[in-house]
């Protein structure tokens, strides 16, 4: 075969191979620096109370959340997060799940079924258009995928202070509006704070811990990277 006749690579293809590298390394270095980041431990001395209020920490293996009681040290978000805004206000319940995030990646990815490219480029790309998620509880349990700690009545009232500020209040000061949730039991308000790869709903539940000086990881965008400073204590769950 002469040189006349000879296959020539696309000289596209080679760029892509180029960029497919480059991406997987980035990706790499990434999840490199999330593992090396979450086993660094601030707040080191703290320990967890012998009496205060109960909370949970929740994953469903991707993403994280911060479980309260919805009346504790004083401090009452029933106002706030009002039964009034569910589909059906009588699936409320004692405790609420709070957690930060992505505002198209929470309202266009219900399941992981509903993933799109266009949406996850956007994540990488990153938004200052964000939502704080509750779902309303009527029981919660320890075990595999919510892991339950005591924190003081002052640690409580600071960490309610601190999810109350991710909340974007109307102009004219008034309650956050709601925007429907997936179900019955959810719902979706409007939230400060930009998101990035760097600064994720998981990053979000770290440093409200952090914050309120309960020992984590100090950087924790992915959910393993919170859940490993919260080791299951019973077997309620599979």
């Amino acid at each position: 075969m002469d040189a006349q006749t000879r296959p020539v690579r696309p000289r596209y293809l080679k760029y892509a191979l180029r960029v497919f590298a480059c991406l997987a390394l980035i990706t790499g270095l990434y999840f490199m620096a999330a593992l090396a980041g979450s086993l660094i431990g601030v707040n080191a001395n703290w320990r967890e109370p012998g009496t205060g209020v109960q909370i949970f920490v929740e994953t469903n293996g991707v993403h994280t959340a911060l479980v309260l009681p919805k009346r504790a040290a004083g401090h009452d978000w029933s106002a706030m997060v009002s039964a009034s805004h569910l589909r059906d206000p009588s699936l409320t319940g004692d405790y609420l799940s709070f957690s930060w995030g992505h505002r198209q990646f929470y309202l266009e990815t219900q399941s992981w079924d509903d993933i799109k490219a266009p949406t996850l480029a956007n994540v990488i790309l990153g938004s200052d258009e964000t939502l704080v998620h509750v779902y309303h509880l009527t029981h919660v349990q320890e075990g595999r995928y919510s892991r339950a700690l005591t924190i003081t009545e002052q640690q409580y009232q600071q960490l309610a202070e601190l999810i109350e500020d991710k909340f974007l209040f109307n102009a004219d000061g008034g309650q956050p509006t709601p925007i429907p949730g997936y179900g019955d039991d959810d719902i979706f308000y409007e939230a400060t704070g930009r998101y990035t790869i760097i600064n994720t709903c998981n990053t979000w539940t770290g440093d409200m811990l952090e914050a309120i000086g309960v020992r984590v990881g100090a950087w924790t965008p992915l959910a393993g990277g919170v859940m490993r400073w919260f080791p299951q204590k019973t077997d309620n769950e599979p």
